[in-house]
């Protein structure tokens, strides 16, 4: 025990911490999902944001802390993003066929889940700012701060309406497809993944990729249609309007 509060303590005052503590915890919580046979509410980044957020409540140590050492993973999100393109390059031939009908439904998706939200807040009576922050919510969080403040509303409570979108999407999204029967075969993967990257960005298509080859390859082409729809258009519609 005193050696093991001996490592505490020098963990928890240098980067190695936050390092440390998001491997540990999201490698459990991975081996946990597998056990329980990949259950929806299993999803281990949904877990693992629990452990560590109670984590660094009950030690005390604050956030900065903490990302100074998780900041070497959150630098590998890059190189992530871009390797999606390799299984969409793998189904170029799929893209040209039906490259007008994925931009549509970005567009469609995109609008009624922004709008959805937003009457949804201003019928509840929330306040202006909050109804705004509620824009970008189907957008991956970094670029969803970003609009938010053009237009008007709360960068970092965008962040947190699109993680939580993220992690709903996950969460329901094989139920609901199998509620609405859709079909197993290519172009019902298709639907699928692409529907869950529209929705809930790069949580929805890192599990459309635990699912389906085909489903997390749509998946991602549907998180970046959606990033250049949302701050390209966005900004524009809220000046005009």
């Amino acid at each position: 025990m005193p050696k093991f509060v001996e490592l505490w303590v020098y963990l928890s005052a240098t980067p190695l911490f936050g390092l440390t503590a998001t491997l540990v915890v999201y490698v459990l919580a991975q081996a946990m999902y597998e056990r329980l046979g990949q259950a929806d509410w299993a999803n281990p980044v949904l877990w693992s944001v629990v452990t560590l957020a109670s984590l660094l409540t009950l030690t005390g140590v604050d956030y900065p802390t903490y990302f100074s050492g998780a900041q070497f993973i959150h630098f590998l999100l890059g190189p992530a993003v871009v390797a999606l393109a390799w299984p969409l390059w793998e189904r170029r031939a799929a893209l040209r066929c039906h490259w007008r009908a994925l931009l549509l439904a970005a567009l469609v998706g995109g609008s009624v889940a922004s709008v959805s939200a937003m009457l949804l807040a201003w019928a509840v009576g929330l306040p202006h700012e909050v109804v705004l922050s509620l824009a970008p919510k189907s957008v991956t969080a970094p670029v969803a701060m970003g609009i938010a403040d053009k237009i008007g509303g709360i960068p970092a409570l965008a962040a947190v309406f699109a993680v939580v979108t993220g992690m709903v999407g996950a969460l329901s999204g094989r139920t609901l497809f199998g509620w609405l029967g859709m079909a197993n075969d290519e172009a019902g993967w298709m639907a699928r993944g692409f529907a869950m990257g529209t929705a809930a960005h790069g949580i929805g298509a890192a599990r459309a990729m635990q699912v389906n080859a085909d489903a997390g390859a749509y998946a991602g082409l549907a998180l970046g249609v959606q990033v250049l729809l949302a701050a390209l258009l966005m900004p524009l519609v809220f000046r005009l309007f």
